[in-house]
């Protein structure tokens, strides 16, 4: 508590550029609404229900809301996976949980090509592509387990994650290439990511996932500050290493996998917020990292959200586009500037 006492003015400025990024991703878009009607839209109940209200309520919201959920959430990912194996470069993805997901995704658009017509039409669906990349994620993240299982050394656990990762990537590939070229648009597509594709009902099953992943993430605190210690000196303070480690790796998936099967694979945000927040408050514990890089994560992702609207115009960037764009030339930079990063 006295930590986060210190930390005080930098939390309420984070939690109030929290709240004007909210606003201000909430008053973008091709149709133009002023604040006036945003906040009318909330406050004056008329049985005029104007396509103005309509957008605001069942489309900017929803997304932003989605922004929130999914930078912070791949936010606090890159963090649990950065200190899990002590290494600046690890992300949400590392342990092969996109790539599962995007499997799934794969069979379910692709099938049709090695599996018949059929196959192609009974499945897709928006929910049989969220349903698909949850599976997959799942699967591979049950793969890579049970082979963790037989190792002790976290590092082997990495590895074996980029291995199924590879895996995956060449089923893909084969699938590919037996697919049409819609077929391959229409993966491409779930491939650029989205955040306004969900209703309140299916972001209500996003939030609900993506809060038990939180929970065990803030139960993970004490075991991730000592993780930083290194693992022969965690074990001589009494740390159970694969207890620890299980529920970190099962948080991570949790938020990352529930993250790519409703909004698609969005890169760099895991990788680059955990880095700059540690730039912010110089610190590695994680009672201060874990709730900053919440708030951080779900800024930049607003922000993010924001420059892919083009304000004034019909258009909308990938929002997997504009992350890469802002993220890798982050992670770059501070890592030019910072050569030794603390873990």
């Amino acid at each position: 508590m006295p930590l986060l006492k210190s930390n005080k003015n930098s939390f309420i400025l984070l939690v109030i550029l929290l709240v004007l990024c909210f606003i201000g991703n909430i008053s973008l878009g091709s149709v133009s609404i002023s604040f006036t009607e945003i906040i009318d839209s909330f406050l004056v109940k008329s049985s005029d229900y104007t396509n103005k209200e309509f957008i605001v309520q069942n489309y900017r919201l929803p997304k932003a809301f989605t922004a929130i959920l999914v930078g912070s959430g791949l936010g606090i990912s890159g963090l649990l996976m950065q200190t899990l194996f002590r290494n600046p470069l690890a992300g949400p993805f590392v342990l092969g949980i996109s790539s599962g997901a995007s499997l799934g995704v794969a069979i379910v658009i692709l099938g049709a090509g090695v599996f018949g017509g059929w196959f192609s039409m009974v499945l897709i669906s928006k929910w049989s592509i969220i349903i698909a990349a949850s599976l997959g994620s799942f699967l591979v993240l049950l793969a890579v387990m049970l082979v963790s299982s037989r190792v002790r050394d976290t590092m082997a656990i990495l590895i074996i994650g980029l291995m199924f990762g590879s895996i995956t990537a060449a089923i893909v590939s084969v699938l590919s290439y037996f697919s049409s070229a819609e077929q391959l648009q229409q993966y491409i597509f779930w491939g650029f990511g989205s955040l306004g594709n969900l209703s309140w009902s299916e972001l209500l099953i996003f939030a609900s996932i993506y809060f038990l992943g939180l929970l065990l993430s803030i139960r993970s605190i004490k075991a991730l500050n000592t993780l930083l210690l290194g693992e022969n000196y965690a074990k001589s303070l009494g740390l159970n290493i694969k207890q620890s480690r299980f529920i970190i790796i099962i948080a991570t998936s949790l938020l990352a996998g529930t993250i790519t099967a409703f909004a698609g694979p969005i890169a760099f945000i895991g990788l680059a917020v955990p880095h700059i927040t540690r730039q912010i408050f110089n610190t590695t514990n994680h009672s201060i990292l874990l709730p900053a890089v919440l708030l951080s994560g779900a800024i930049i992702m607003l922000i993010c959200d924001g420059v892919a609207q083009l304000p004034s115009s019909d258009y909308t960037l990938p929002i997997n586009a504009i992350t890469s764009l802002i993220g890798a030339p982050v992670v770059i930079w501070l890592l030019v500037k910072q050569r030794k990063l603390n873990f």
